[in-house]
Parts: structure tokens; C-alpha cells; sequence
């Protein structure tokens, strides 16, 4: 058995068992080294690194060929990956894991394969388990190129553990 690695940063689900700090601003942590979104182990991933400024989720994403769809232009699927990747930061927020339940994606320009995609995601509001979430991205020069709405669930870890469902 290999001993732990004391300088490795513990992913989201390892940190998840541990007790919840109330969040910082700055950098979160990958949910999982092989998430599609996040996780730096995955080679078809996207590689976001997400973090928190006063209260909003941000990311900063270039989608390369890989995420084509018409020649030059990012695919859909693509950029609704990515934003429920992003949305998926909120539990680091609220302190409690949450998966999502719909995602609706209004796309406003096409975005450019190797354009620069800001991304900030926020909680409207939160009904009991249900997490009410909007987002928005960006151009380099400010114009809009997409917003999205979100529902989430809280779930406890178990969901990710034992049988499937909510």
C-alpha cells in the first residue's frame, strides 16, 4: 500500500468527507482527477479550473478543435458540458454536494474555437434541496455569448456511493 502524498491538494469528493470550511475566494478544487469538466487526469476533458470571487463561480475556458462542431465553432454539447461543470462548483458554496436536475442553454453568438470564454455562475436562490442557479459567458471584449439557468438538487454523499436516484 503506497503511503498518501502530504503535498497533493485533495480533490472535491475527498474534501467533501472532510468537515466544510465556510468558502474562501480563490481557487476550488477539481471535483474528481478524471471529471470531464475539471479533472486533470482526463485527456478528453476540459481542464476547468473554477474558482469563487465574491460569491459567483468564475472560470476562464479557450474550447480548442477538439470541441468543434460547424468548422471554427464550438460545439453546443461543448459549452453545456462546461457550464454544468461550472454549476456543479456550488456545493463548495454551500457546503453540501448537489447534482444537477435540469440545465437550459440560450446561445446568443457562436463561439469561436480559441476564443477566450469567461464564465461566472451564481445562486438566485434556494427552495429547501433545490438550488436555483443562472450563468453567463462572455467574450474577451465583454459581449455576451451565452447565458444558461440551472436546477440542482443537494444530495449526501451516499448518491455517489449506493444506488442511483434522487
Amino acid at each position: 500500500m503506497t503511503a498518501p502524498d502530504p503535498f497533493r491538494r485533495p480533490t472535491g469528493w475527498e474534501q467533501a468527507e472532510m468537515t466544510w470550511e465556510p468558502p474562501h475566494d480563490g481557487p476550488l478544487p477539481q471535483h474528481h482527477r478524471n471529471c470531464l469538466g475539471c479533472g486533470d487526469s482526463n485527456p478528453h476533458g476540459h481542464h476547468l479550473e473554477v474558482r469563487l470571487e465574491g460569491g459567483a463561480l468564475h472560470a476562464r475556458h479557450i474550447f480548442d478543435e477538439r470541441h468543434a462542431g460547424a468548422p471554427g465553432i464550438t460545439h453546443g454539447g461543448a459549452i453545456a458540458t462546461v457550464l454544468d461543470d461550472v454549476f456543479g462548483f456550488i456545493g463548495y458554496l454551500i457546503g453540501q454536494p448537489a447534482v444537477t436536475r435540469s440545465l437550459t442553454v440560450d446561445y446568443d453568438r457562436p463561439v469561436p474555437v480559441g476564443a477566450i470564454c469567461e464564465i461566472t455562475a451564481r445562486l438566485d436562490r434556494r427552495e429547501d434541496r433545490k438550488l436555483f442557479l443562472t450563468a453567463e459567458g462572455v467574450d474577451s471584449s465583454g459581449g455576451r455569448l451565452f447565458t444558461a439557468r440551472a436546477l440542482f438538487l443537494v444530495v449526501d454523499l451516499q448518491h455517489f456511493h449506493g444506488p442511483r436516484g434522487l
